[in-house]
């Protein structure tokens, strides 16, 4: 027997397949136009999806670069950040936010978040202000968008920039305004899995400072704007042309894709209404969520999670190992127990399958599955009691 007979279905993490399929066609003549017009560097494609991102947002400025983590050590470069400055970022967020401030030999300050989003917390990052804070870099994590007024005024009196990590949060916005657009600058991911995703890696500096989105443009070119006059030390680091023709199809269709990630998060909440054991996400008052990512909180998530896999549902953990608690950040000498809440998210936090196309059918799946083995759990736990 096959594994693929053992479930009544196979729900993968994310599946980028249907996604593919609806642009196919227009990815086809896309594609022949840059290989007809050798145009790989730069050229119409580019241009066009800077100028389409930048609209979609209501930016001024889009830079294509080559992926996430160099959009914020670029936006973070651009905006004035130097070395030895301090970086105030959330534990809880993928490696790359405190990366990038570490490539620009500026410190990152990793400080906890709040119980009940899990995004960064302004009373922390408050407590967290030096006379070396240069900037503030909130995660608008799994498509929430962080609670960027709260931090506006501390920004403010310690003369800091707020940079935004919006790589989860494309089409997210907090009191009618995108994510992206809250701070001096913004990075953002187009990796494959994203809500707006390339076919390899890709990003974007967002920014309504002119100032900064040409410096971007120069850093990223390695620090020239006229061919081998060079007056900085850059990088070379550039959207692709290729994936800026993936990028202008999904575009067009972001909006409904991140409609019907809502519907599908709506779903997941109805069903999981009540489910004992299971603490599903919330959604922010302001806040218009595009749901990159479903992540509930559970006891024993590595025993469900491995019974989710078993059963043919991809579910994940986005991020098991908070940032501080990471053998890279280890010079950071800070020790289990430094920021609680983080620390607690990242034992019990499980991603659900979620992407535009999932079916009312497999989500139904997903939860039967799901409140079968917290249940099994409890049970075992009275049994034990």
């Amino acid at each position: 027997m096959n594994h693929h007979q053992k479930h009544p279905m196979s729900v993968p993490l994310v599946d980028l397949g249907a996604q593919h399929e609806e642009i196919a066609g227009e990815l086809e003549a896309g594609l022949k136009e840059v290989f007809a017009q050798t145009s790989f560097i730069g050229g119409p494609a580019v241009a066009q999806f800077e100028q389409a991102y930048a609209a979609f947002l209501g930016a001024r400025n889009c830079v294509g670069v080559a992926n996430g983590t160099e959009a914020l050590e670029l936006a973070l470069r651009a905006s004035g950040v130097r070395e030895g400055g301090e970086v105030i970022l959330p534990a809880n967020t993928f490696i790359a936010t405190a990366e990038a401030v570490s490539r620009i030999g500026a410190v990152p300050v990793p400080v906890d978040v709040d119980p009940d989003y899990l995004l960064i917390d302004p009373e922390r990052v408050e407590a967290a202000v030096t006379a070396r804070t240069q900037a503030i870099m909130p995660v608008h994590l799994f498509g929430q968008t962080a609670f960027v007024e709260r931090l506006e005024p501390i920004a403010a009196a310690c003369g800091a920039l707020i940079i935004e990590d919006a790589a989860q949060s494309q089409g997210a916005s907090r009191l009618g305004r995108f994510a992206g657009t809250l701070g001096a600058a913004a990075g953002t991911s187009f990796y494959p899995g994203k809500n707006l995703g390339a076919a390899g890696d890709a990003g974007a500096v967002v920014t309504d400072d002119d100032g900064i989105a040409t410096r971007v443009r120069l850093l990223g070119s390695h620090g020239s704007a006229v061919k081998y006059q060079h007056d900085a030390i850059g990088m070379n680091s550039r959207l692709d042309a290729l994936q800026a023709v993936v990028l202008n199809a999904k575009l067009r269709r972001l909006a409904s894709w991140n409609e019907r990630r809502r519907q599908a998060a709506k779903r997941y909440s109805d069903l999981l209404q009540d489910a004992p054991g299971v603490v599903p996400p919330r959604s922010a008052e302001g806040n218009t969520d595009v749901w990159h990512l479903f992540v509930i909180r559970i006891a024993e998530r590595d025993r469900v999670l491995a019974a989710l896999n078993e059963a043919g549902i991809g579910a994940g953990v986005h991020y098991p190992v908070p940032v501080h608690l990471s053998g890279a950040y280890r010079n950071l000498d800070l020790a289990p127990g430094s920021f609680p809440v983080a620390e607690k998210a990242a034992q019990t936090m499980l991603s659900l399958p979620m992407y535009p196309h999932i079916s009312a059918e497999q989500q139904e799946y997903v939860v039967d599955v799901l409140r079968r083995e917290v249940a099994a759990g409890r049970s075992a736990d009275r049994v034990r009691s």
